[in-house]
């Protein structure tokens, strides 16, 4: 049996880059410490999320947009060495900025993807993403989203299908904008964040890592709630409302079998039945 010994992160992180990187090694030292071979850290990690969703000009410059090839990514990778780090940032191509996520380990860069689905304002602020992959790392075949990604069944059951065996979604989830619960265990967008989780795993039948930040930034109240689910959607460990690390250590390849042996839903799906009236144009 070879088991993965993984972790999703809650934690806050800022505006201040070398702020940044340093929560991101200590993060990284701590998960080596505990033999983690697989960490997630949150959406907007190196430099920060938007301070507003709600109206444009509450928004900042943003975070400071960093190229897929430059030395902040080399940097990443250098402090993950023999481990695979997954972190979000503000990804620099051409004149576009797009909301990203990267996965990287010592040799570089393995995995990258770029936010498709925009909540609110974001697009103000990004340009957006156009596909959902799957890569092959030292770990297992994964696949990458961030955030509102996971609102939508397409997106993880993409990533399924192209054969990610781990899901690993990354966000700056915030809780209710109206009617917030004083208690953040009540809140309705904290109950949305952990049902998309599980529901994703389940319904693709593959573990799933979900990384988020935690604290204040701006005007957004993040749940934290960073958790491992299995391939049965159960939550092997959670961090609640706080920061914190969940870790899980998991037989990917068991989990996966065991769960998908009597009732394989990517096996059996139908996709001839899967139209509705005016599919063609929509």
């Amino acid at each position: 049996m070879t088991t993965l010994r993984m972790a999703a992160v809650a934690a806050e992180f800022g505006r201040d880059l070398e702020e940044d990187f340093a929560i991101a090694e200590r993060l990284i030292k701590e998960a080596r410490e505990q033999e983690v071979r697989l960490l997630a850290l949150p959406e907007a990690c190196l430099g920060g999320y938007l301070l507003s969703l709600d109206d444009d000009s509450e928004l900042d410059e943003g975070p400071p947009a960093l190229a897929l090839d430059g030395r902040e990514i080399r940097r990443l990778a250098s402090l993950a060495g023999e481990m695979t780090v997954v972190a979000g940032y503000c990804e620099a191509a051409g004149d576009a900025r797009y909301n990203s996520v990267v996965c990287v380990n010592g040799d570089g860069v393995l995995g990258n993807h770029r936010k498709v689905h925009q909540p609110l304002s974001e697009d103000a602020s990004y340009a957006s993403g156009d596909r959902f992959h799957a890569f092959d790392t030292p770990v297992g075949r994964i696949g990458m989203m961030i955030c509102y990604d996971k609102a939508f069944p397409e997106s993880a059951r993409a990533l399924a299908l192209d054969g990610a065996e781990i899901g690993v979604v990354v966000s700056a989830w915030p809780g209710a904008r109206t009617n917030a619960a004083t208690d953040l265990v009540n809140d309705r967008w904290k109950r949305r964040f952990d049902l998309f989780d599980r529901a994703r795993a389940l319904e693709n039948q593959i573990v799933w890592i979900s990384a988020n930040q935690a604290g204040t930034f701006g005007s957004l109240r993040f749940v934290s709630s960073a958790k491992v689910v299995d391939p049965g959607g159960e939550i092997l460990a959670d961090t609640g409302v706080e920061a914190g690390v969940a870790i899980a250590e998991l037989d990917v390849a068991q989990a996966l079998e065991t769960a998908r042996r009597s009732m394989g839903h990517l096996r059996d799906r139908r996709p001839e039945t899967y139209t509705y009236a005016g599919a063609d144009s929509a």
